[in-house]
């Protein structure tokens, strides 16, 4: 904002006193071109995307985590888009509980044996870590293994053990503005996390509805829709 001060001070040097509306083309001629974007919710459900909330240097944003599946022998899991160590770890782990819970999930016990997983996060150019993306990297994997598409209105935050328990994050309150601003009604939170829900502005939380989760299974029927 220090250039828009400075700006606005050059502005009414120029010695007319009368009031001045700033408007938002002024806005942009002050600051120039915008350096930041946000995410934006999803056109519509998909099969092997799903929404998940980060929170960045610039505040909280949406992301979305891809899924692909292709033919091979190891079972390999690769990774892209610039993800850190604990990111990776998550998505260990997120596919771990993938394999114990295959039998209800309907998939087959033996598909690592034969299915390659190529997890993507989109915005490679920008570094991503942090463990608060596991449910939503086991949702979009599940969602591809399944074929069932992830609803494109709900988003989520959450850390996933091998067990499937959703463990607390942080940064609730810019995640969930995020989600809002992207024109996300749904976001699905740990329960340790309720108590967080008292820091966002009311006039945020009232059109918005929260799914307090303790267990992947739960996180799964909340975003996983039926086969079309």
């Amino acid at each position: 904002m220090a250039e828009l001060r400075f700006a606005v001070r050059a502005y009414l040097a120029q010695g007319d006193d009368k009031p001045v509306c700033i408007g938002v083309e002024e806005i942009r001629a002050f600051l120039g071109a915008r350096k930041h974007s946000h995410g934006l919710m999803e056109e519509k459900d998909e099969v092997g995307a799903a929404t998940g909330l980060v929170y960045t240097e610039v505040g909280g944003d949406v992301i979305s985590i891809e899924v692909s599946l292709m033919r091979g022998k190891d079972g390999r899991l690769t990774l892209t888009g610039q993800l850190g160590d604990v990111m990776k770890e998550s998505a260990q782990a997120a596919l771990s509980y993938i394999r114990s819970r295959a039998r209800a999930l309907d998939i087959d016990e033996d598909f690592y044996e034969r299915t390659e997983i190529h997890i993507h996060v989109p915005a490679g150019a920008i570094p991503k870590d942090g463990p608060s993306a596991g449910i939503t990297m086991a949702t979009a994997m599940a969602s591809a293994l399944t074929r069932r598409p992830v609803r494109k209105d709900v988003a989520m935050t959450g850390e996933i053990t091998l067990r499937g328990r959703v463990l607390p994050i942080g940064g609730l309150k810019e995640k969930v503005l995020a989600a809002h601003r992207a024109g996300i009604r749904t976001v699905i939170i740990p329960k340790e996390n309720e108590k967080d829900l008292e820091d966002i502005p009311e006039i945020i939380s009232s059109e918005m509805k929260f799914e307090i989760v303790e267990n992947a299974d739960r996180v799964l029927e909340l975003a996983l829709a039926d086969k079309s």
